[in-house]
């Protein structure tokens, strides 16, 4: 399954008035980064940037003017999501402004059928809060001090992160299945992954021959218990 985990910048907050001036996205497969990213300035015309918006995110409008408008951008845009599930946090805000670019090309909206929303998950896993992005970072141990603004592709980088924690996706390894094309798959069930448990076809061979298990009590022994302790720990 091919994910993109992506934010949004904008000019501000009505999507049929302000624009997106910066997208960017990671790509995930099978709850995996690629290494493939998406990472956009975008012109937004004749709208300026709210000082709200402007203080939230740092892109001015002076650095936005040699950008390319959306309309150029747009198949650039399409191409990397194709055929990917879209995922967000707040995904209803993010998806209102793409829906809302798409619309003034006369190109057709995206479901939100094909839309993963991270912040009702964590509300679903967290019931309890808070469930900002900065939040579920700090909860999941995941480093964000280098976010001192919003900034689209470091956040989707977050994002990404914290979705891959709220899935399980740590245990991802111990979770591989092989689809009929060879490629590694996930086995998953609601937001937990199963993890399959083969039948290993014959046992390991011993790390150690008897002689060297037997010199190894020796030494043992030898030492006493307080060194192994000193050395290894509780």
């Amino acid at each position: 399954m091919r994910e993109i985990i992506f934010d949004t910048e904008t000019t501000g907050l009505d999507n049929k008035l302000d624009r997106i001036i910066e997208i960017g996205g990671v790509e995930l497969e099978n709850h995996f980064p690629t290494g493939r990213t998406l990472h956009i300035f975008i012109n937004p015309g004749d709208r300026k940037v709210h000082p709200d918006a402007l203080a939230v995110h740092g892109i001015t409008d002076e650095f936005l003017k040699d950008k390319k408008p959306f309309a150029e951008v747009a198949d650039e845009i399409t191409t990397f999501f194709a055929g990917a599930r879209w995922v967000a946090h707040n995904a209803n805000f993010d998806m209102g402004f793409i829906n809302a670019e798409f619309e003034r090309l006369g190109m057709p909206p995206i479901s939100m059928e094909y839309v993963t929303d991270t912040l009702a998950l964590a509300r679903r896993k967290h019931p309890m809060g808070p469930n900002s992005l900065d939040a579920l970072c700090r909860r999941y141990g995941i480093d964000n001090s280098h976010r001192t603004k919003h900034g689209a592709l470091l956040d989707s980088e977050l994002l990404a992160e914290v979705y891959i924690e709220m899935i399980g996706g740590r245990q991802a390894a111990l979770g591989l299945g092989t689809a009929e094309n060879g490629r590694k798959t996930l086995v998953e069930a609601d937001d937990e992954i199963i993890q399959p448990l083969g039948i290993r076809p014959k046992p390991l061979a011993p790390r150690l021959s008897e002689e060297e298990r037997a010199a190894h009590a020796a030494m043992v022994q030898k030492m006493g218990a307080k060194a192994i302790w000193a050395r290894y720990g509780d």
